[in-house]
């Protein structure tokens, strides 16, 4: 599994190689409870590697041939439940290994039957259990193998008995609890990998569906000024100056026209997100054709641009003519009739976006919350990292100006990517 950004460092980190990489074969292994092969094949492989040897006369057999197989299968046979019922089969092998001492079998080569099974329960319950109810078995079947020794020594003189058992069961379970950690610990990393996906996820729709809301706002807003300026303009001249009044019919026709078309496309992203790349938006070489429309509007309005443009990110080009559109829809609401200016300016290091007029300035409107041109405006600007000034000049008029870190068309206002804008 891939590392995850900001999480704490591996539990393995300080681990040997060799133990590392051993945890790690020993943790791919599949963690399913029902018995398949690898279980039968175990339970088999510890029945035919240390009692067949002794029913074969390879080893010294204590015990008739029936007895030493009958305890060689009840040793192994309870491994192939040992995922299903870990605590019951370290209980079984446990009480399969203190009947042997107490009958006098060995049923495999080795002093007090040493062998796999016991160690093989006591890890897979420390790997499939939690750790205090695994360490109680395993503590559990230490001590029974180990206190039974005196009475077996006892009841048969003849053979001897070690204290084997009790040195598998500790790194036994030492090796199981790693494995069952160490999973644990992969969990949590990919479950806090997912929270962090489906947080991303999460907070790029949100952003989405503020930059969508922007749009529309902008769009709406500079659209229906435009029809309100220019149906007053034919209302007063609908009689005297026929021409003029259809003139403004006309660009009311126009402004409507053009404000379905863009809020289609915009509607069409809020359905179809794949069709965003498709969708053109507007850029700073629109510019020169959002004024000439004003213009034929009737709002008195010039352009100048300064320094050479460049290419720039998609989410800079859009914002930036957002933010000129907002301004002048501001001016053609509350300074009608005012002279406006339009500057932009692309500098080494930023853009910027330059709009004033000689009206009066925005005012609140009479008992009514303030609107959100501005703070539209404040919002795009600090999206991109850059600042965005609004207030009275001291001339008399108002004037925006925003300022935009100019970066390239792949970069976003950290440095990353620009998505979805």
């Amino acid at each position: 599994m891939a590392a995850v950004e900001g999480a704490p460092p591996r539990a393995d980190a300080a681990w040997p190689p060799w133990l590392a990489g051993l945890v790690r074969r020993l943790g791919r292994l599949r963690h399913r409870a029902a018995p398949d092969a690898i279980d039968c094949a175990i339970a088999a492989g510890c029945f035919a590697a240390f009692t067949l040897p002794v029913l074969a006369g390879a080893a010294s057999r204590i015990g008739s041939p029936l007895a030493v197989t009958a305890f060689g299968i009840l040793a192994a046979a309870p491994l192939i439940a040992r995922r299903r019922w870990p605590l019951a089969t370290v209980a079984l092998v446990t009480a399969v290994y203190v009947a042997a001492t107490l009958a006098g079998v060995r049923f495999t080569p080795f002093v007090s039957n040493g062998g796999p099974n016991l160690a093989i329960a006591v890890f897979t319950a420390a790997d499939r259990c939690a750790r205090r109810p695994s360490l109680t078995a395993a503590i559990a079947a230490a001590a029974v193998t180990w206190a039974v020794l005196p009475l077996g020594i006892s009841l048969h003189p003849g053979q001897d008995q070690d204290a084997f058992l009790l040195f598998t069961v500790i790194p036994a379970w030492a090796a199981g609890d790693m494995v069952r950690v160490r999973r644990g610990y992969r969990q949590r990393l990919e479950q806090e990998s997912r929270h962090r996906a489906a947080d991303r996820e999460a907070r790029a729709r949100a952003e989405e569906r503020l930059r969508l809301s922007r749009d529309v706002h902008d769009v709406v807003s500079h659209s229906l000024s435009t029809i309100a300026v220019r149906s007053g303009v034919a209302r007063l001249l609908l009689d005297e100056q026929p021409e003029e009044a259809r003139s403004a019919l006309a660009a009311i026709e126009s402004a409507s026209r053009s404000a379905l078309d863009e809020l289609r496309q915009i509607l069409r992203q809020t359905r179809d997100p794949a069709a965003a790349a498709e969708t053109a938006t507007p850029a700073i070489g629109d510019l020169p054709a959002l004024i000439g429309a004003l213009r034929r509007s009737g709002l008195d309005i010039s352009y100048q641009p300064a320094g050479a443009p460049r290419p720039y990110s998609t989410a800079l080009e859009l914002s930036a003519y957002r933010i000129a559109q907002e301004a002048l829809t501001n001016v053609m609401k509350h300074a009608p009739g005012a002279r406006a200016r339009v500057s932009v300016e692309h500098g080494p290091e930023q853009l910027t976006i330059t709009v004033t007029d000689n009206g009066p300035g925005p005012s609140p409107r009479p008992g009514g919350p303030p609107g959100f041109g501005l703070t539209g405006m404040r919002e795009r600007t600090a999206m991109l990292g850059g600042t965005l000034s609004a207030g009275p000049r001291p001339e008399g008029g108002f004037a925006v100006v925003a300022r935009l870190p100019a970066r390239p068309p792949s970069a976003g206002p950290d440095g990353a990517e620009a998505v979805g804008d």
